[in-house]
Parts: structure tokens; sequence; C-alpha cells
């Protein structure tokens, strides 16, 4: 029998302000596409199709009992992990990294799947090995291994964007959970003597875009171009923008990567401050809501995740942005709901969809 208590639960507002950015971020691709009808009736329409599917896998995820979801993790985890094995054989090569599989007429990116699988068998594991005493060390190497694994398949893609994002979505996570306190020392300590090495297991590219980061001008028409146009773009915007398609860093092609990585640059050209401060209250609205499931949940399970989806989605707005005003390196993380791609997109609705259930479910605990 239907709980009418999930209607009455349903979150209106997240809903809306998920939208509201999708929406959004098809005006500022119409937008980059309108020089060229070729382009537009590509881009534009086909993440149109992407939003529209998007919709559909929300109202498909949340009638779907998160506890459900949760519970077969280990073995969605496991499907992903394969996947992205294959990537690594089969998988279609585009700008020097091999991230996707074609399937016929349409191409995916298995590692954005990945970040939701990941999070659902990381909240499985907390979940079950809770208790009221912390977690020490030891008991942190069963998802700390799913880390290592995880990042790992996604670093020899490469898509040091994605695997970045999954090691902070779980080190932000272990302020959530109980950790003893000389084992959260430890890791941190770890962790910190670790990062300098990472810069002898970075491509030349990345070490590049890293230079570039620090000193921009270094390589003003190769690996600086990005962020310079960049920047030119939104600082240019000012005030109230240049209007829609009337920017000229995007009309007339100064940007490179101006519908995925640097699509937030097209529109603080054409809206400016205004139009920016609007996007960045939607991206507050949702990130808020999502805070409010999880500290609503009465479920740990339930909790957990919601927390893991909200951290995904800052960290993914943090970064990009960053990358836009030269705060980051380029690293190639998307903005939620507002880049363009198929596989972002997906993603991100399906995490939402989740955060939906769990928030449509807050009235009676679970186990």
């Amino acid at each position: 029998m239907f709980d009418r208590r999930l209607l009455v639960n349903f979150d209106g507002g997240l809903f809306v302000a998920v939208f509201l950015v999708a929406a959004l971020g098809l005006l500022n691709l119409y937008s980059i596409c309108s020089s060229s009808w070729e382009a537009s009736s590509i881009y534009f329409y086909r993440q149109l199709y992407w939003v529209a599917l998007g919709l559909v896998v929300i109202f498909c995820v949340i009638p779907v009992n998160y506890i459900t979801i949760v519970r077969y993790s280990y073995y969605l985890h496991a499907i992903t992990l394969l996947i992205l094995l294959v990537v690594i054989f089969l998988g279609k090569t585009k700008l020097g990294s091999q991230r996707w599989l074609s399937l016929g007429p349409i191409t995916i990116q298995p590692s954005e799947l990945a970040k939701i699988t990941f999070i659902l068998a990381l909240c499985k594991f907390y979940f079950e090995n809770s208790s009221a005493k912390p977690f020490r060390l030891l008991e942190l190497l069963f998802p700390f291994s799913f880390l290592v694994l995880t990042f790992s398949l996604i670093y020899i893609q490469p898509d040091l964007g994605t695997g970045g994002i999954i090691v902070l979505v779980f080190c932000s996570l272990l302020f959530f959970v109980r950790v003893d306190k000389k084992s959260f020392l430890a890791c941190g300590i770890s962790a910190s003597m670790f990062i300098p090495l990472l810069w002898f297991f970075l491509k030349d590219y990345q070490k590049k875009r890293v230079l570039t980061f620090l000193n921009p001008e270094l390589d003003p028409l190769h690996s600086g171009y990005q962020i310079i146009q960049s920047k030119i773009a939104i600082g240019s915007g000012c005030f109230w923008g240049k209007g829609f398609t009337l920017g000229t860093q995007s009309q007339l092609r100064f940007l490179p990567e101006q519908h995925t990585d640097f699509a937030f640059s097209v529109w603080g050209e054409e809206w400016g401050f205004v139009g920016c401060a609007v996007l960045l209250l939607l991206f507050f609205i949702i990130l808020y809501r999502g805070l409010g499931i999880a500290f609503n949940s009465k479920n740990v399970s339930g909790a957990l995740l919601a927390i893991c989806i909200v951290f995904i989605l800052f960290w993914q707005i943090i970064i990009n942005l960053g990358m836009t005003i030269g705060l980051f390196p380029v690293v190639g993380v998307p903005l939620p709901f507002f880049s363009y791609g198929g596989s972002s997109m997906l993603s991100s609705l399906f995490a939402v969809g989740l955060l939906l259930n769990i928030g449509m479910r807050k009235f009676k605990y679970q186990r």
C-alpha cells in the first residue's frame, strides 16, 4: 500500500533548485552554440535529452527504498570496477584520455558512476560496522582499500579530477564517523607525507597544469591559455554582464572547453556579477537542502549517504569555480547540472534522486 507520507516529505525546494540550474545550463549552452547551428543541434539538443533522461532516472530511484540500494552497494560497486577495467582495454580515447565507453550511438563515462557506487559502498561499511567504540586504524583498512582500488582505476585513464573528488569525499566523511583520535592523526600525517610524492606520479601535461596554476603567464599561449582567457571572460562581465549571446570570449571562440569545464566563465561574461550570484544562490539552496535531509534522517546510513552526496556536489562546485578564476589547477571537473556532459548529468541527477529518496523516508527509523 502506498504511503502518502512519501509525497508529503518530497523536497520540492531541492527539486526546483536543481532543475533551475539545469535550465540555466541549457540556456548557457544555447548561447555557446548560437554562432554555429550545427554545434547547437549536436550539443544543445543532446544535453536537453540528458536532462530529460535524468528526470526519468530521479523518478525511477525515488520509489525504491534507499536502504535496499545501500544493501546491494558492494555488488554495484564491484560491477562498476569491472566496467572501469573494461575502459582500460576497450575505452574510447579523447584528448589523450581513455575514459569513455561507446554503446552504439551514445558514449558514457563510467568514472562518473563510480563516484555514486563508491559512496554507497562506503556508507554500507560505516553503517554495518558502527558501534559505541570509535574506528581504529586497522578497521579503516577495508574502506581505504575501496578508495585505493577505485582511485587507481580512475587515475590510469587518466582522470585526476574525478579521482580527486573521490579522495576528498573519503577524507571529508572521516569527520562525520567516529574515528579514534590517534588513528585520525596518523591518517592525517600519512596523507601529508604522501602528497609531495604525488608530483612524481603526475604526467607531464598534469605537471604543466600545476606550474601554470602557480604562474599562468609562464606559458600564455599554451598551458596557461585557458586560465587567462577564463579570467578575462569573467572579469569583462562586470556587474550586469554583456548580455545573452553577446560574450566576446565565447562567441569568438577565444575560450577553450567553454561548454564543459569553463561553462561558468561564459555565464559570468554574459550575465555578470548578478547572474553569478543567482547561480551560486541556487547551488547554496541545493547544498543546504541536502544537509537538511542528512540531519533530519532517522537512519544512520541515510544520513551518511546524504552527507556524501552533498560532499560530492560541494567539492565539484568549489573545484570547478576555482579552476575558472585561477584558484585551482585545471583538472577537468564539470560544474554539476550546468556543464555539458551526459554521464555527469545522469550521475548528478541520480544522486539528487537518492537525496529525495532519503528525505521522503525521514518519518520513521529504518534498519
